[in-house]
């Protein structure tokens, strides 16, 4: 993989992005308090989006594609919002978290969400409703994800993956999967596009692959550690066969499931883990930090490739 393209408009680090599902729309979030809006098939930007008010940290698409959630970075207030990209207005606010929301996922079947907190709770939300539909405390810092189905969700905290069935949260967990005794901080947990495997990734720097039916820890690789106000993200191929990661000296590195073993590694300019996303069914991932990359296939390289297969 190379870059094929960067966006070096910004005027902050980027602090997430997302791909909608079924269009080629990427959404990021940065630090410099803007949204911004790129068709992916066009390698251009749409249109940006400020939010000087309430700062923006993490955004995600709803179904659709001119809509997104998102939540704040001003310290003060951090309700999250559902804004329309069509014209910049508010549909609605979510307010019942008292600290940062480190962790947000969307159930891509159905309108409801997720989100997590510094304040060591995890909220359950439906889009058309202000108040949160459901609440579970945890014991440290959460990070939470929905399946493809939106069945299950996984809340990840203290060197366990915690598995709820989304019909019946409040019973509490129906499976509670060990990451091999890494306690540090969880990240970003999230699944393959067919729910079979999910990766947990950690401030310590590292980044678990389970299988997420058996709860067996198939994998765990290692990367630089990040800073306490970074996270360390990592991204499922859409096949789910590999696993791209940012890592804390700012390199990029793509590992096997299978094998387990490092594929490949990108030395870049940054000193800080890039967030990271694999486009649905496509052969390309984007990575942000104080610019935005689109890496595609090396067509230079492709022959040597197929070749060793």
């Amino acid at each position: 993989m190379e870059t094929g393209m960067v966006f070096r408009d910004y005027n902050g680090r980027i602090s997430s992005m997302d791909f909608h599902k079924t269009s080629s729309y990427l959404v990021t979030a940065s630090d410099d308090e803007s949204i911004r809006l790129y068709d992916v098939s066009g390698a251009a930007c749409l249109k940006a989006i400020n939010s000087k008010k309430y700062g923006v940290d993490l955004v995600c698409f709803t179904s659709d594609p001119t809509t997104v959630l998102y939540s704040s970075k001003n310290g003060w207030d951090e309700s999250l919002r559902l804004l329309s990209l069509n014209d910049n207005k508010y549909l609605r606010y979510f307010k019942g978290h008292h600290d940062r929301v480190v962790s947000l996922s969307l159930c891509s079947r159905k309108e409801c969400f997720i989100s997590g907190s510094l304040d060591r709770t995890v909220l359950l939300w439906d889009q058309r409703a202000e108040k949160c539909q459901g609440l579970l405390r945890v014991q440290g810092r959460p990070a939470a994800a929905y399946d493809d189905q939106g069945i299950v969700f996984a809340i990840a905290f203290g060197g366990y993956i915690r598995m709820f069935d989304s019909r019946k949260y409040e019973k509490g967990p129906f499976e509670i999967f060990s990451v091999g005794g890494d306690v540090s901080d969880a990240n970003v947990v999230k699944f393959s596009n067919d729910g079979r495997l999910m990766l947990l990734t950690t401030m310590d720097g590292y980044i678990h692959v389970l299988d997420s039916f058996r709860g067996t820890l198939l994998s765990t690789y290692n990367v630089k550690p990040v800073s306490i106000n970074s996270t360390l993200e990592a991204s499922f191929s859409p096949e789910g066969k590999f696993v791209v990661s940012g890592s804390g000296d700012g390199r990029v590195h793509a590992w096997s499931v299978r094998s387990g073993k490092e594929v490949a590694s990108w030395v870049t300019y940054e000193t800080e883990p890039h967030v990271i996303k694999w486009a649905p069914g496509s052969l390309m991932f984007a990575t942000g930090s104080s610019e935005l990359s689109f890496w595609i296939p090396d067509l230079s390289k492709l022959a040597a490739y197929v070749g060793r297969k």
